[in-house]
């Protein structure tokens, strides 16, 4: 009798590193993330921070513990904007490739945002519109729609720390800072509407999808949960004018009221309001009511690329 494979997908963002492993057949063994913040400074620097390295290499070494007891028999590890960007991902990536034992890669924009489509779209009737996919980083944010059958994806260097540590400096912001950071979101959309003219009329009943760290915390804080439960994160509708008021009402906290509320995230309290003005600036520019949430996103991608290979 043969063992089914089991599969990993390992994922070094911006601002944390996540770990799924699979069986074959779609059991989930594992679904883990931690807040390393490998992008701590790099849209200054250029370069990915020692204590930065440290912190996620770290997490790593942990992750391959669980990849050892599991068995796993095949992975990829992909590493995206902060690796991408830094003078020194090479290097880290280096590293992270022995640590781990799966030889990792750095993703383009273009890449990211078609595995992430892929992840999110699992388990989804389509919409009866065009289907969005708004994955928000920490470093960028892919942009991903198809109509008629055809994928198109972008890649904006807007993410919830880069626009943090760019725009806002003060805790809480300014009215000045904020208005800024909503520039640099909409300098970021002019890019996106000129890489995909589709996004300037989107047919009716179109549906963006988010995925990611800010939607799932936002609908954690709007839900009051104490402790993470995927079916109250998981295809959840965030209107609008709620995402709205969390903006404003989080805005107007220095971070550390932010990290008292009930569904924080730890370690997400001093970025949130960056990501928040990201998505919002993204369904205004779209004409669209909301967004639906996801839990599945550039891992569950990942692993179905192995799953198919």
């Amino acid at each position: 009798m043969i063992d089914e494979p089991v599969l990993a997908a390992l994922d070094c963002g911006t601002n944390s590193t996540r770990v799924l492993i699979e069986t074959a057949g779609g059991e989930v063994v594992a679904r883990e993330m931690r807040i390393t913040r490998l992008g701590q400074g790099v849209d200054a620097t250029g370069a990915l921070a020692d204590e930065a390295i440290e912190r996620t290499l770290g997490v790593l070494a942990e992750y391959r513990g669980l990849m050892d007891g599991a068995g796993v028999t095949a992975g990829r590890l992909a590493a995206t904007s902060a690796a991408r960007d830094a003078s020194n991902g090479p290097a880290f990536l280096a590293e992270a490739s022995r640590i781990t034992g799966v030889t990792a890669e750095i993703l383009s924009g273009e890449e990211e945002g078609r595995l992430s489509f892929d992840g999110a779209m699992a388990g989804l009737e389509p919409a009866e519109g065009a289907n969005l996919i708004l994955d928000i980083g920490g470093g960028s944010t892919e942009l991903v729609m198809v109509v008629d059958g055809r994928l198109r994806a972008h890649s904006m260097q807007v993410g919830c720390v880069r626009v943090t540590e760019r725009t806002l400096p003060s805790d809480p912001p300014t009215v000045v800072e904020l208005e800024a950071a909503t520039a640099m979101a909409n300098n970021a959309l002019d890019g996106a509407e000129a890489a995909i003219p589709e996004l300037a009329a989107l047919p009716a009943a179109s549906r963006l999808v988010g995925l990611a760290g800010t939607v799932a915390t936002l609908a954690m804080v709007s839900k009051g949960l104490d402790d993470y439960d995927r079916d109250q994160v998981h295809h959840q509708w965030l209107d609008l004018e709620e995402i709205r008021r969390w903006r404003d009402t989080l805005a107007a906290e220095p971070s550390v009221a932010r990290a008292s509320r009930p569904g924080m995230v730890e370690g997400r309290q001093d970025v949130i309001v960056g990501g928040l003005i990201v998505l919002v600036a993204t369904l205004e520019r779209l004409g669209l009511p909301g967004c639906l949430t996801s839990e599945s996103d550039i891992l569950d991608g990942l692993i179905a690329s192995l799953r198919s290979a």
